[in-house]
């Protein structure tokens, strides 16, 4: 639909300047009054990826930095400035330092370190300002980092260096905010250079952070909180606050209040179950809270729910974490995708090496990481943190099955997947057959307890093959009920697909029968009557019934 006269929605944008007076903007400004509230000297805040942590700090640096412009055209009609001059006098009062890594991703050390150095020089040059000032006691410091002459020691202490030169020039402490640090750090354990890109890390922040008197606040953003490290050693002045945390848990992520006001600027108000069944279900502290990037990509594209989170950056780290998956693990993470909820110790303080180690740091990482939210937590009698997790929100099952599942399932050599390919497009069930069971024999080594919705998922996973000329579809309602799987062609000459799954029986003679009755099901349901209704004629459809590593097959 198209909105008349009404804001835009600020997709792609972090630039806070630009959305809060041209776009639709959710006013998080009170961020600023809890954190001066706090007075921490350093403050952590760890949030999934795409939860509105870059757009808050670049808020941030827009209030507090000083600038020749008069920054507080920004914030007059916002939240902040109604708490009065208790807070309002901190508005453009200090020298900032913004450095942001979240784009610090590459395969090797030897790409990323340039990358790293040169986001520094850009903050150096920056801050022009010291090229010619007179006030600070070593302007050639200032003059090798930006020069691009600086060695490796220059560095690692540069951080430190510029937060000293800009309190020299101004008089004035500095709010130092660094966005997304632990993106090199994460890509430094994927990609085999963790020891490297540490290093690199403690040197820059311990020094920056540690003891630095320049410093007002210092800011950090992050998924994880990576201890351990000797990154915050003998910081003791470093609070940290994750998805756990009563305080901020509404600064980051849309609440149910935001969003509802959103639906009724854009006269979708009747769509709030759809958007609350998507993307709701996270809890920041005692907050429920949306997934902002997916609500805003909702609202924006006509109201078509879609796992829009999914598609906006790798998945790596899960899948690192699942490579060495054990069975116990795996069997608690079937749990949760079929519905379920699994009780586990929660470490706020993971570390990358020993991410898949136990248990409790895999759903850890899920949790922080935005793929399970809480939904109780306990105090242990030792003081350790217990979670009751779950799966938020049907976006969520979205990207277990296609992103979990799928991997999982990537154990299939390429002929079996050609097979499968070939025999479900011939419409050949003897051939599908014998292909899904060499799969299942070969892949399916340790699941003995396994129930329909596991098949489904891994059938989904399968169906990963087809995306190029297919749209995949699950449980989408069509003609009198919901289908299991869809396969939708991109291209005419090519077949529509419907699979419904079905797992119960133990013998040849009982999967046989729950076979044809899945096929009949398809039939009886009309679960071909969207494919139709869009002018596919030739459409293929599926019975298929599991019991352990055996599949039966049957066709219309």
């Amino acid at each position: 639909m198209e909105f008349i006269s009404k804001l835009p929605l600020p997709l792609g944008s972090t630039d806070y300047k630009e959305i809060c007076k041209s776009y639709y903007y959710i006013d998080k400004t009170l961020l600023i009054k809890e954190l001066l509230d706090e007075r921490a000297a350093i403050s952590l805040f760890t949030r999934p990826r795409r939860f509105g942590k870059t757009l808050n700090m670049n808020m941030l640096k827009t209030f507090f930095e000083k600038s020749a412009e008069d920054t507080s055209v920004y914030f007059k009609d916002k939240k902040i400035w109604q708490q009065g001059e208790k807070y309002t006098q901190y508005q453009g009062k200090y020298p900032v330092i913004f450095l942001s890594f979240k784009d610090a991703n590459k395969y090797t050390w030897a790409e990323l370190y340039p990358r790293l150095i040169e986001t520094i020089r850009d903050e150096y040059i920056r801050h022009s300002e010291l090229k010619n000032s007179n006030k600070i006691s070593d302007p050639d410091f200032y003059k090798k980092i930006v020069s691009g002459n600086a060695d490796t020691t220059d560095y690692a202490m540069s951080i430190l260096r510029l937060s000293q030169m800009l309190r020299e020039h101004y008089g004035e402490h500095v709010v130092l905010i660094i966005d997304e640090y632990d993106t090199p750090i994460q890509a430094g354990y994927i990609h085999g250079y963790y020891k490297e890109v540490i290093q690199f890390a403690r040197d820059i922040l311990s020094s920056a952070l540690k003891d630095n008197y320049n410093l007002a606040y210092g800011i950090l953003t992050g998924i994880l909180r990576v201890a351990k490290e000797s990154i915050f050693s003998g910081l003791n002045n470093v609070r940290v606050y994750s998805v756990l945390d009563r305080k901020f848990s509404t600064h980051f992520g849309f609440t149910a209040a935001e969003v509802a006001e959103m639906a009724r600027y854009y006269e979708d108000a009747e769509k709030l179950d759809e958007v609350r069944d998507w993307y709701d279900g996270y809890k920041f502290g005692p907050t429920e809270i949306y997934n902002p990037w997916s609500v805003l990509n909702y609202f924006s594209n006509d109201c078509q729910p879609q796992p829009y989170w999914l598609q906006t950056s790798s998945n790596s780290i899960i899948y690192e974490m699942l490579d060495n998956i054990q069975e116990d693990t795996y069997e608690s993470l079937r749990q949760v995708i079929d519905g379920g909820k699994v009780t586990s110790l929660v470490y706020t303080n993971v570390i990358y090496p020993e991410l898949g180690d136990r248990v409790e740091n895999i759903f850890s990482l899920l949790l922080m990481a935005g793929y399970l939210k809480a939904e109780k937590t306990t105090l242990t009698p030792f003081g350790d943190t217990e979670c009751e997790l779950c799966i938020p929100n049907r976006e969520l099952k979205n990207v277990y099955y296609r992103e979990i599942i799928a991997h999982l399932s990537q154990s299939m050599s390429i002929n079996v997947a050609y097979a499968i390919t070939k025999a479900m497009l011939a419409k050949d069930d003897k051939a599908l057959k014998a292909a899904l069971n060499k799969f299942l024999r070969e892949a399916v080594s340790y699941y003995d307890t396994l129930n329909e919705n596991y098949y489904h998922g891994l059938l989904l996973g399968i169906a990963v093959i087809f995306a190029e000329n297919y749209f995949i579809r699950s449980n989408r309602e069509s003609g009198k009920g919901r289908y299991d799987i869809a396969l939708e062609p991109k291209k005419h000459y090519l077949p529509g697909i419907i699979v419904e799954v079905k797992a119960k029986g133990d013998s040849d003679e009982a999967l046989a029968k729950l076979a044809q009755s899945a096929l009949q099901q398809i039939e009886e349901k009309q679960y071909d009557a969207e494919m139709k209704s869009r002018g596919i004629t030739k459409i293929y459809k599926y019975g298929i019934a599991f019991h352990k590593k055996q599949a039966e097959i049957v066709t219309n």
